[in-house]
């Protein structure tokens, strides 16, 4: 059914607009799991509670599939508009809602189990949301642009994650670290400024009309009694739910987190890049490299979808651990020279004689690729040139390291980089899954796999990283391990087995 262009623009900002608003309210928590980890879990142990954080922020994944069933089943058989709104008031109303929870100092373990049952909400209602959205999109594009109009909802997950990382950096730059990070501090307001967010989406939702292909079957009374049944008892339809899952969206979905999530994790906990940089470089990354999901998009309405996706699996399998590694030896303190004509170590207080702490501590280094500047807020132990200081029989420990110009871009590109495999590996996506179903059971359909590809497998990626760098300490990228041998799983499955061709007959 053809549209009127402005109309498929309408559709597309109304659905783009509230899928990324629900994407905000999910990342938001994920890109404040250190503070959300201290405030909510006992103390004593960072690693256990960031453990524990990353665990319950990984609980919303794991949920996602069922809430996929719920909702794709409550999508095909009343529609796909009053769905996906519905999905939209329950993610807005638990984000909002954690923003009230009292941290674990106040009621104890209350705190966390509170969390974990608004982020289960969260889950849910995001299991439902995408393949409402895309969908709702497909159903209203031209076929010969289908993968052009639904890669604007691919924006949708990268673009929630540039807003959550801006609203998050600019409430830090406008306070203090202690008012930032105290139990009702200024980390709060990004789950209270979700609330008017989705306001606006929904008064946009409101206004939009109902599938016109949803409402054929409806007309002629072809919907289905029972999409579950269908979609999964069907020998035909389950062996492309299986196709898509581990043929396409499984490594999609690791490439999408390991490119954005584990990417900023690594740069903030591995490298220890200060808060700021490490928000903005991927900022710049997201922001270079987001057009591309709309032309890979809609180059996959020229060539297919299959082998565009399936290159940006291959991309990074082979480059993550060069990247990574780049990362680790670019911020390095190991062998630097110091390049200061004086250099002078400024301190403010030490303390003495078995444990030291310093207190902005700064000093310019050279490590070959250009100058680094490092903060130490606090060492365990202590090796200065000052005099006046005794020698200690071990290395500083240096934090929050500031990257130089030069250094900074650089890091920007290779995060570009590993964005730039996630536009290949999701671009299409959206227009491969609905082409493999039919309509009256597609939203169905088409969200089990892909939540259960991302929010399972992708999902997966931070915690499943930080574990392996706690169990295997010695190599600092094992983490990588689980996202390339998943991605390559799902290409070789993928490569042998996806069909490049694009089916037309997906208004049937």
């Amino acid at each position: 059914m053809k549209q009127a262009p402005q109309k498929i623009w309408k559709v597309i900002t109304a659905s783009s607009v509230g899928t990324m608003i629900e994407w905000y309210d999910f990342y938001i928590f994920g890109m404040l799991a250190k503070t959300i980890s201290i405030q909510f879990f006992p103390e004593g142990n960072p690693t256990a509670a960031l453990l524990s954080t990353l665990a319950v922020f990984a609980a919303g994944f794991i949920v996602r599939p069922f809430g996929a069933l719920f909702f794709g089943r409550l999508g095909d058989l009343i529609g796909r508009k009053y769905t996906f709104l519905l999905t939209l008031v329950l993610m807005g109303g638990s984000t909002f809602l954690i923003g009230f929870v009292p941290g674990y100092k106040t009621i104890g373990m209350a705190a966390p189990a509170l969390v974990l049952i608004l982020r289960l909400i969260q889950g849910l209602a995001l299991g439902g949301e995408y393949g409402g959205a895309a969908t709702y999109v497909a159903e209203h594009a031209p076929e010969n642009k289908r993968g052009l109009y639904t890669s604007w909802i691919q924006t949708t997950a990268t673009l929630g994650l540039f807003v959550a990382l801006t609203v998050i950096l600019l409430v830090k730059l406008n306070m203090s670290d202690i008012d930032f990070n105290a139990e009702w501090g200024g980390w709060r307001y990004p789950f209270w400024i979700s609330i008017l967010l989705v306001l606006i989406s929904i008064y946009i939702r409101l206004k939009m009309k109902e599938s016109p292909l949803f409402i054929k079957l409806k007309e002629e009374k072809k919907t289905s009694l029972n999409p579950l049944k269908e979609s999964f008892s069907n020998k035909n339809n389950f062996k492309m739910v299986l196709l898509a899952l581990f043929g396409a969206v499984m490594g999609q979905g690791v490439i999408w987190y390991t490119g954005q999530f584990y990417a900023q994790n690594f740069l903030e906990t591995k490298c220890n890049i200060e808060f700021e940089q490490s928000r903005t470089i991927l900022l710049w990354a997201i922001a270079f490299a987001t057009p591309f999901f709309i032309f890979f998009g809609w180059l996959s309405d020229k060539i297919g979808r299959k082998w565009i996706m399936l290159l940006g699996m291959l991309l990074g399998i082979l480059t993550f651990r060069p990247i990574f590694g780049t990362f680790l030896k670019n911020s390095s303190t190991q062998n630097l020279v110091i390049i200061a004509e004086n250099p002078v170590l400024q301190t403010t207080s030490f303390l003495f004689p078995d444990s030291i702490t310093t207190t902005k501590t700064k000093v310019v280094f050279n490590n070959g690729m250009g100058a680094v500047q490092l903060k130490s807020d606090t060492t365990s132990s202590l090796d200065f040139v000052d005099s006046n200081i005794p020698q200690s029989r071990s290395a500083i420990i240096y934090t929050d390291k500031q990257l130089s110009n030069s250094m900074y871009w650089k890091f920007v590109g290779l995060v570009f980089l590993l964005i730039f495999y996630v536009t290949m590996a999701y671009g299409p996506i959206a227009a491969f899954l609905v082409e493999l179903f039919p309509t009256k059971i597609r939203y169905t359909s088409m969200s089990l796999p892909y939540h259960i590809g991302n929010g399972v497998f992708g999902g997966m990626v931070p915690f499943i990283g930080l574990l392996l760098t706690t169990t295997f300490p010695s190599d600092p990228l094992v983490g990588l391990w689980y996202p390339i041998g998943i991605a390559a799983l799902c290409f070789v499955i993928g490569l042998i087995y996806l069909q490049n061709k694009i089916d037309k007959n997906v208004n049937d």
